[in-house]
């Protein structure tokens, strides 16, 4: 008996075998020697028959909530054998254009195949790359074209020119399924289907193939799905147009009446908001205020108002809530309310989003004039008297605290060392300390192996000494395996597609960095693309490095991004064998976002999903509403630690704040929570959908204060933390005023006590608040203690802990094997 497909994780295809036999006197599996023989195979009613194009497994329709009643099936596109009377003037089967009209788009359950069960397997599984395939003959489907008429069994199929759209949605965090919707030109829709994509083996294996050439800065960094297959497919033979209004819409042989409510026209190339709001560039905020505001006020503010002139739509409450901040200096308030920018109105999302862009930049410049920000942890943010309350915006305005907290050096850190070279420190303590003043730039190069684990922080000068003397014989090793190899390596083609992928990537990674800017020698390798164009050593450690990696981690290798991750710390190390190990090590808490199927990056949106959910509902339902709830444009930004998103120097400042682990080990959750409060007026009042989601948070690359961006994401954090204890708390709270009341209702003679009422623990209970290895300094335990009246209150409605927003609390690290 064959076990059923896709019961366990890691367990083989299984295909669910077919109920009945095949229709008498049917064929298939002919190869293009048989076709002759095709005229014999006609369907009873049209007389045509079909050929088997391409077919999909394991796409199941689900007839009820109940996955048990899940109906698995295949779904294809067929040709129809012309008829007769058309045989003269229609393109044959032999021809290499097939004509729209002999196509059906099909599915059909497995129990009704019979013996055709195994041609569709073997259409499935083949790979229609090559040039030249096989033609399968299969009798032909249903003659089902419309909804009404479906059959019991769900099966359908429908002619490809009378599909009116495709409504074809991804997996994504809230629905493991992908799913596909055909709408008919006569208003018909047939039943959604859905992809089980880890039962279906050709997905799995094609999965496999892209995995190679995997971009995550790409333009869609989205897993492989089955229903882009099937849009291939359709592509392949008929004109698809993607909705730009509807994202995942996609028009089949649309005419021209369909195209105009559907697919804007092109915008005129000579207008200057056409495209990208990318292409327009704000000024220079830094320049306005070291050059004089006024001066260059007048230099932008009609360059400003011919740009927004060709803006026909432009909202009146947008101006007006920018002109009213009182942030935005009165110049640019006055700009904003002339009747020339007042009149516009609402159509050019680029001009909008610039404008909010523009005048929250400037705002910041002029209130970082006015004082001098100092990181301090005695920074406040404005709350509601209620310890619960609704969340609201944080209002902060850096600490004007007169302390002069200056970065960890080198000095100070060895001072902090006895004289066996151990630490006198409390690990917390040193950890505070960097959290937030974080290290001097002489001082990284040292402390960064005690942050990420190369040196254990109880150990001793001649310890640490031993340890690096083993790890650089151990890196040499391991260098040496594929580098006394190289010429038979070179004869394997994954080492060469990887060697090949980490040359491209190391060339293209911190050009602008001094270290790796420039070419001063030769290229070792004369058939590399950059042999003419040269290298330098710096480029040279870094492939050696990524590649020895590659071979040390057999069962992940390099992924694209790695190198985005390497470069800061050899930047610092400047020395191969412990920037590798750093590297590793960091790896360690990293690679989970590089996982194949991408469970580790999907499990940190889920986890970011329920945070937002929880500290900010109305923006959570804006973005729902947005079509960016799957926070799909935060992808880039967690992948490799907004390693894009801030400066250099930045960057090196908030990796070891990360890397302290100290309030959370998935503290960047935070910093991502921080950016997204930090405009969430824009996102709120501007962005209406996924696009103009994931293109504003796209160009706020290189434009984030990250001292900002740091208090925030503290303060939030302890906002967070203070929900958990709260709701926690008060669960306790009202489970023991039902205890007392169900107590009393017991003590009333007659009434019988429920055996063990008072010892079981009631059903339902939240765990108790996460701890941590070793307590926060300053950190409060949460209390059980009941609230004095609270008994005589209605229970308040608490919000939902999820198991994710508990491991927030936890400073343990997460890693690949460790994460559910």
């Amino acid at each position: 008996m064959s076990a059923p497909a896709g019961s366990g994780k890691g367990k083989q295809i299984v295909y669910t075998p077919p109920g009945s036999p095949s229709p008498p006197g049917s064929l298939h599996d002919l190869s293009d020697y048989d076709e002759s023989e095709y005229n014999t195979i006609t369907h009873t009613s049209s007389g045509r028959g079909v050929k088997l194009l391409h077919t999909k497994s394991k796409v199941y329709v689900h007839p009820t909530r109940n996955a048990k009643d899940n109906i698995p099936g295949f779904i294809a596109l067929v040709q129809q054998k012309p008829p007769p009377s058309a045989s003269s003037s229609s393109t044959s089967f032999a021809s290499s254009t097939i004509p729209v009209h002999s196509l059906l788009l099909a599915w059909l359950p497995e129990s009704q195949l019979g013996n055709a069960y195994s041609t569709y397997v073997k259409v499935d599984l083949i790979d229609d790359s090559s040039d030249t395939r096989e033609t399968y003959l299969v009798p032909p489907p249903p003659a089902v074209s419309t909804s009404a008429s479906a059959t019991g069994t769900y099966a359908f199929a429908v002619p490809v020119d009378q599909i009116y759209s495709l409504i074809l949605r991804p997996p994504n965090s809230g629905w493991t399924f992908g799913s596909l919707i055909i709408n008919t030109k006569n208003g018909d829709s047939f039943p959604a289907l859905f992809f089980h994509d880890k039962e279906c083996a050709s997905t799995i294996e094609q999965t496999r193939k892209r995995i190679r050439n995997f971009d995550p800065f790409g333009e869609d960094g989205n897993q492989f799905w089955g229903g882009e297959e099937v849009l291939r497919w359709m592509k392949k033979y008929a004109r698809v147009e993607h909705s730009r209004l509807e994202r995942d819409t996609y028009l089949v042989e649309p005419q021209s009446s369909d195209e105009k409510p559907w697919v804007p026209k092109p915008k005129d190339p000579q207008d200057n908001f056409a495209g990208s709001s990318a292409n327009i560039k704000a000024p220079n905020v830094a320049n306005i205020f070291a050059g004089g505001f006024d001066k260059v006020f007048k230099e932008v503010k009609w360059n400003v108002l011919e740009r927004l002139s060709r803006v026909t739509n432009l909202t009146r409450q947008t101006a007006a809530e920018i002109a009213d901040s009182p942030n935005v200096p009165p110049q640019l308030r006055r700009l904003l309310k002339t009747p020339e920018v007042a009149a516009l109105q609402d159509e050019f999302d680029s001009a909008r989003i610039y404008l909010a862009r523009w005048a929250m930049a400037i705002a910041e410049q002029a209130d970082k004039e006015k004082r001098k920000t100092v990181w301090s942890s005695s920074d406040v943010m404005r709350m509601e008297d209620s310890e619960l309350g609704q969340f609201e915006i944080l209002d902060i305005a850096v600490s004007r605290d007169t302390r002069d907290r200056k970065p960890l050096t080198l000095k100070e850190w060895n001072s902090w060392l006895d004289k066996d070279g151990k630490l006198t420190r409390r690990v917390d303590d040193v950890k505070e300390r960097i959290f937030h003043d974080a290290l001097d730039p002489g001082a990284r190069k040292e402390i960064w192996l005690w942050l990420l684990g190369i040196y254990p922080w109880d150990s001793t000068l001649d310890e640490r000494k031993a340890i690096m003397a083993s790890r650089r014989d151990e890196y040499v090793r391991l260098k040496a395996n594929w580098w006394n190899e190289l010429p038979a390596k070179l004869k394997d083609e994954h080492f060469i597609d990887q060697k090949n992928r980490i040359e491209k990537d190391v060339h293209r990674t911190d050009r602008t960095v001094p270290i790796f800017a420039g070419e001063n020698c030769p290229h070792p390798d004369p058939d590399s693309p950059f042999a003419e164009v040269g290298t330098n050593e710096h480029l040279e450690q870094m492939k050696d490095m990524l590649i020895t990696y590659n071979e040390y981690n057999t069962t992940l290798g390099y992924v694209q991004g790695m190198s985005d991750l390497l470069a800061p710390i050899y930047a610092v190390m400047q020395d191969d064998a412990m920037a590798f190990w750093a590297f590793c090590q960091f790896m360690k808490q990293m690679e989970r976002n590089f996982l194949r199927d991408q469970s580790g990056m999907r499990n940190q949106l889920v986890t970011i999903d329920h945070l937002v959910q929880l500290m900010d509902p109305k923006l959570y339902l804006h973005l729902k509403a947005a079509d960016s709830a799957d926070f799909f444009f935060l992808f880039r930004m967690l992948l490799i630690w907004f390693k894009r998103e801030f400066a250099w120097e930045d960057v090196l400042v908030l990796w070891e704040t990360l890397w302290t682990n100290f309030y959370s080990s998935q503290f960047v959750l935070f910093i991502a929570l921080a950016l997204l409060e930090k405009h969430r007026n824009v996102v709120m009042n501007n962005l209406t959908g996924f696009d103009t989601v994931l293109k504003y948070f796209n160009e706020l690359s290189g434009t984030i204060d990250l001292t900002d961006t740091r208090i925030r994401a503290e303060h939030l954090f302890k906002q967070f933390e203070k929900k958990v204890e709260y709701t926690d708390r008060k669960s306790v709270q009202q489970r023991e005023t039902e205890s007392i009341s169900w107590k009393s209702l017991t003590s009333v003679p007659g009434t019988p006590a429920t055996p063990n009422s008072t010892s079981a623990a009631p059903v339902g209970a939240p765990p108790t608040p996460a701890s941590r290895p070793g307590p926060r300094p300053g950190q409060r335990a949460a209390t059980s203690a009941a609230i004095p009246g609270a008994a005589q209150k209605k229970n308040e409605e608490l919000p939902t802990i999820s198991p994710e927003l508990r491991k927030l609390l936890s400073r343990e690290v997460i890693t690949a094997e460790g994460q559910l």
